[in-house]
């Protein structure tokens, strides 16, 4: 079949193929749907690699985190703060006692002159405060109780070394040493920062007994809900 003259310049101008030529098939258009969801699987794909990075750079601090200063560059300090964990049968867990013994050999070695245990009373019917069951782990590994200060009333880190704080400044002590985990010593540092220590002294110790992976992976959510709270002290 062939095409008129008229159909052969239209061709040739673009308006449609010659006869006889298929045409092609016409370009679908996007429905608002369509873009709509579009863009939502691009944020949703945005959000998860800000999230994957925000996690991992946590997870390295906490995973890199070493006594600040080092123990060669601490000043003497007034206070060794042992910030609590859970109680088993009113007695310290095995967690717990990593940071009371550590605690113990820096008090020891003369790092500070006395405890001050900071820790409430845990849910589940616990008999004793948790700065009351370290203090009787300590009087159990020969401290004298004179050398004992009780803060038994924090429920958070936040609280641990708020309340410690204000017992120090209530007795005139300036320089403190916190002892906790190797996992949770970034977040005790910074906290410690912003509430005003001064110097900010950390010293921590590596658990053989916890769940590492549980524990970071926790104080990562920690960490996130702290700078939250820190972003808004400041911001109020």
């Amino acid at each position: 079949m062939t095409s008129s003259p008229r159909q052969a310049e239209a061709a040739r101008d673009g308006a449609y193929p010659p006869v006889g030529e298929p045409r092609g098939r016409p370009r679908s258009r996007r429905s608002p749907a369509g873009r709509l969801l579009r863009l939502i699987a691009w944020c949703a794909a945005a959000g998860a690699t800000v999230l994957a990075v925000w996690c991992a750079t946590l997870f390295f601090v906490s995973l890199s985190y070493e006594d600040h200063p080092s123990v060669g560059r601490m000043k003497h300090a007034d206070v060794g703060i042992v910030l609590g964990a859970k109680l088993w049968d009113d007695k310290p867990s095995p967690g717990l006692r990593e940071r009371l013994d550590h605690a113990l050999a820096l008090y020891k070695a003369d790092k500070f002159d006395r405890f001050l245990l900071s820790g409430g009373l845990d849910a589940g019917g616990a008999k004793l405060t948790e700065a009351e069951g370290m203090r009787d782990y300590l009087i159990g590994q020969g401290v004298p109780p004179e050398d004992i200060v009780l803060e038994p009333n924090s429920h958070s880190t936040y609280e641990n070394l708020q309340f410690s704080r204000d017992i120090m400044r209530e007795n005139g002590w300036n320089v403190a040493l916190i002892v906790t985990h190797q996992f949770h010593g970034s977040r005790a540092g910074d906290i410690a920062g912003t509430l005003g220590y001064d110097p900010v002294q950390v010293s921590v110790v590596d658990s053989r007994v916890l769940n590492m992976a549980y524990n970071r992976t926790r104080e990562v959510l920690a960490c996130t809900k702290w700078l939250a709270e820190k972003w808004l002290l400041h911001a109020g």
